[in-house]
């Protein structure tokens, strides 16, 4: 049995006319979606205003009911999203599976909220029950991108379904099946009440009406910094709280001690895996001066050895980029680095969208590719002294997402941490890990402290109602 039929996958026709769902390997097409307008979106947002009501009102055990059934779902349906996942993100099918994993266990992770408590009882001056108690925000928007399409989606939506909202997804167009209707297919099957959970597919506009949107208060937006900046302007200016996770330009730190092959093993994984398009890829390679030469050449070495290719046909290490756009900002960033004085060590070619992994040395802070997010398999790496240094260099910058450190001396790697300002911080581990179980997500630059994942959910996606009792009601002085 199939859960995404092209012929029935969309049942409500929005009305933004059709878009072809492309495979970036090959631009094959795959099929079409069509795609949501401002006015879809108020029709989404009015639809989902009384199911809303009363699914809040819904037996928290009934809740946690649809949200373990999805879960379960997408194990059932593995075999058919990991190709999807394959040929519409690009994605080899590790990496797939990994989206499916986090996808099952986040719904699992929601299923839990629904039975976490929801208040606190408080003192009072006055002879009265004073408390606190959690409730639904109501409708949650979700704004979603391509590069991990299913988990970016789902670890937003199922804690708000868990929680007893509703929810407008509006996934990037580029990846408007594995990242929107899926979910839709998913949760139908699970048993989730008609108009909860509403999928919009769409381009700018569909994100500006959705933050528009007066039905909507809350907004998750996980994307560029720029765009995050742009979407927080307008949540404030409509008074609604936005959770922004948004881009990165994480540093790994391998200090004197390391183990160089050890370490080569973790950071290659950090900057190329799934062609670097991931808000926490290593960025920036920050390698105590001792060991700089032998890191440069192990990392050069890795990098020739992976291949890559279309991972829907063959066994690779790379799939392509997303799309033209993407691979002419990546080529840009290191043909600009190089012509500042950076070594280009490995890589640096294309074909078509398929980029090879690169690796660039001699690089300082007028290197645009070390500075800068490339997102992109591309691996900057320079020297430094001291632990003072490292401290300095891996501080610096607007970004404030992940960190990774390499180290023998654990308790240096995380005295070395705490001088570090990251959301994520990893002691002998690459910078790229995500878990359900985790509260995730960067400051600074890399977002608003907002957090994803575990009991963050709980502030993420719910309302702090104070509520008093008295016995009976009583006057005032006036």
């Amino acid at each position: 049995m199939s859960l995404l039929d092209p012929k029935t996958w969309q049942p409500v026709r929005l009305s933004g006319g059709e878009s072809e769902v492309v495979q970036p390997a090959t631009g094959e097409s795959l099929g079409s979606v069509h795609l949501a307008t401002s006015e879809d979106v108020s029709v989404a947002a009015q639809s989902a205003v009384a199911a809303q009501a009363a699914w809040a009102r819904t037996p928290h055990l009934v809740r946690a009911a649809v949200l373990r059934r999805a879960g379960d779902l997408f194990c059932e349906y593995a075999d058919e999203l990991r190709e999807w996942l394959v040929r519409e993100s690009g994605s080899i099918p590790g990496k797939a599976d990994f989206e499916l994993h986090v996808a099952a266990q986040e719904c699992y992770e929601a299923a839990a909220l629904a039975t976490r408590p929801t208040g606190q009882t408080l003192p009072s001056e006055q002879p009265r029950l004073s408390w606190t108690r959690r409730v639904p925000a109501g409708i949650v928007g979700v704004i979603a991108p391509f590069n991990a399409p299913l988990i970016l989606a789902v670890r937003s939506v199922a804690p708000a379904l868990a929680l007893g909202n509703a929810a407008l997804l509006k996934p990037d167009p580029r990846t408007a099946v594995c990242g929107g209707l899926a979910l839709a297919a998913v949760f139908a099957e699970a048993g989730l009440p008609e108009h909860l959970l509403h999928v919009l597919p769409g381009g700018a506009g569909t994100g500006q009406a959705l933050v528009a949107e007066p039905g909507v208060p809350v907004i998750s937006f996980t994307g560029s910094t720029a765009v995050g900046r742009a979407v927080g302007e307008a949540a404030g200016r409509h008074l609604k709280r936005a959770h922004l996770e948004l881009g990165g330009n994480s540093a790994l730190v391998v200090l004197e001690d390391a183990d160089v092959e050890a370490a080569v093993a973790q950071a290659s994984w950090g900057s190329f895996f799934h062609q670097g398009q991931i808000c926490m890829t290593t960025g920036r390679h920050l390698v105590h001066a001792s060991l700089y030469d032998d890191y440069v050449e192990r990392l050069a070495a890795k990098a020739d050895s992976l291949t890559v290719g279309d991972p829907h046909r063959d066994r690779v290490h790379l799939g392509p980029v997303i799309d033209r756009g993407q691979l002419t900002r990546i080529h840009g960033l290191v043909e600009a680095s190089t012509a500042r004085g950076a070594v280009l060590a490995a890589g640096g070619k294309h074909h078509d969208l398929f980029y090879r992994p690169t690796v660039l040395a001699g690089v300082d802070d007028r290197t645009p590719a070390y500075t800068e997010e490339v997102f992109g398999p591309v691996a900057p790496v320079r020297p430094f002294s001291t632990t003072e240094e490292a401290a300095g260099l891996a501080s610096a910058g607007p970004y404030g997402l992940s960190l990774g450190i390499i180290t023998r001396d654990t308790a240096l790697g995380l005295e070395l941490a705490d001088r570090i300002p990251k959301g994520i911080a990893h002691i002998n581990d690459q910078t790229v890990n995500d878990e359900a179980v985790a509260p995730f997500g960067g400051v600074a630059a890399s977002g608003t402290g907002a957090r994803f994942g575990g009991e963050a959910n709980l502030a993420a996606f719910t309302e702090l109602r104070w509520t008093t009792v008295r016995r009976e009601a009583v006057g005032h002085p006036f």
